[in-house]
């Protein structure tokens, strides 16, 4: 079954009024290290056009998530359709999801649509092009556990050789773990944090990742509680946009952020990469 929003109701709507039945009493248990049982984990993928991917992103998760069971944890897996014009949703449902759609073509609607659906007390976003493993999801569930944080990320690997791309990356992954921001292929948040800021930014089309990352640290002297970045068990995700765009193409959009990014990001035809459909 896919769900569709109503149209007079928009994600930001429903974060809004979901924030204000839950915020009492679902902030009462930051911080708490013995709210263990019963953790229930949504699991949250974008998707625009990913039939080529992600039915192996779907059973990687399904397998890794079993790891949620045996930690006394339940999940849910949540696919939001963005607008596709192939066969996603179909892949999602036949891989167990819920499949919910987004008609605005845009991540981070998508995400926040999924999050609107989701039943979990933490979120978890996971793109459509990268793989996970069981020691990760251990590793985030841990974390949890412990009550020391409101979110976190992991560092990432990608798939192939690409001598260039490695350094951005790995420049990227020290820049993640020192000013502790997210990588958008892989958030897991307090689900009552994540609607009490109004989830991801519905202004930017790209970087909307970081825009969150600083949002949740503002919350770090309130909650005292951090933000953290694993590492012991990095994700892999797709090598593809080094595949389908040329690095002028890449060194454009790079060029563009750094003489302006509040109005790059905010374009959805500066930030095609992401959104003109080459798969």
């Amino acid at each position: 079954m896919v769900i569709r929003p109503s149209s007079n109701l928009n994600s930001s709507g429903v974060f809004a009024a979901i924030a204000l039945m839950m915020e009492k009493t679902e902030l009462n248990t930051l911080g708490n290290p013995g709210h263990t049982c019963a953790l229930k984990i949504s699991i949250i993928i974008p998707a625009f056009n990913e039939e080529r991917l992600l039915a192996h992103t779907l059973a990687n998760i399904n397998s890794a998530r079993q790891v949620f069971g045996k930690l006394g944890c339940d999940s849910e897996l949540i696919v939001c359709d963005n607008n596709s014009t192939d066969r996603t949703p179909e892949i999602g449902r036949a891989a167990g999801a819920m499949v919910v759609f987004e008609p605005v073509n845009q991540i981070a609607r998508a995400r926040n649509r999924g999050a609107a659906a989701a039943s979990g007390d933490w979120l978890l976003f996971v793109d459509a092009d990268s793989s996970p493993t069981a020691e990760l999801f251990a590793d985030v569930v841990e974390e949890i556990r412990s009550g020391k944080y409101l979110a976190g990320g992991c560092t990432i690997r990608l798939e192939g050789k690409h001598f260039f791309a490695n350094i951005m990356i790995n420049v990227w992954n020290w820049k993640s773990r020192s000013r502790r921001w997210l990588a958008g292929s892989f958030i897991f948040c307090d689900a009552a944090v994540f609607r009490r800021i109004g989830g991801f930014s519905q202004e930017m089309f790209a970087a909307e990742e970081i825009d969150l990352s600083e949002r949740l640290k503002k919350l770090v002297p309130e909650t005292g509680l951090e933000i953290v970045i694993l590492h012991r068990h990095p994700l892999l995700t797709s090598d593809r946009k080094m595949r389908l765009y040329t690095r002028w193409e890449h060194m454009r959009l790079l060029f563009r952020v750094a003489r302006n990014y509040r109005t790059t990001l905010r374009d959805r035809e500066a930030c095609h990469l992401w959104y003109d459909g080459r798969r």
